[in-house]
């Protein structure tokens, strides 16, 4: 079992940088294969990035390739999404998730789910 908890949302001007952290519980996390997803009001939930158990390998949506960075530190049970550049597009509610099985691209391939950080860029 493994518990989600997302922090480092807020309101940001266009342009701006924000970081979020997710903190898992749970001794299985090191295992698993985290990704950051959001859901725009009205919008399906989007896959943004995934990194692998070790952190060797990422992933990334093209909607966010080259603004977006995923890390994790296994050492603090921690993954980060550091963001750049934002955009008014990019409002929206943003998750945190684990899959025990490995990558996925899906959103509903993931089985944990922290509870999302609002994050608001205005223009």
């Amino acid at each position: 079992q493994v518990q989600l908890v997302e922090s480092g949302g807020g309101l940001v001007q266009a342009g701006g940088s924000l970081r979020l952290s997710c903190a898992a519980t749970g001794r299985t996390f090191i295992s698993y294969a985290l990704g950051w997803l959001r859901q725009a009001p009205g919008k399906e939930r989007e896959f943004l990035a995934a990194v692998t158990w070790s952190g060797g390998s990422t992933y990334y949506a093209d909607s966010v390739k080259g603004r977006f960075t995923i890390s994790r530190d296994n050492s603090k049970n921690t993954v980060y999404l550091q963001m750049n550049s934002l955009k008014p597009e990019d409002t929206a509610v943003y998750y945190c998730a684990a899959d025990p099985r490995g990558i996925s691209f899906d959103p509903n391939e993931y089985y944990y789910w922290g509870q999302g950080t609002q994050v608001t860029v205005s223009s």
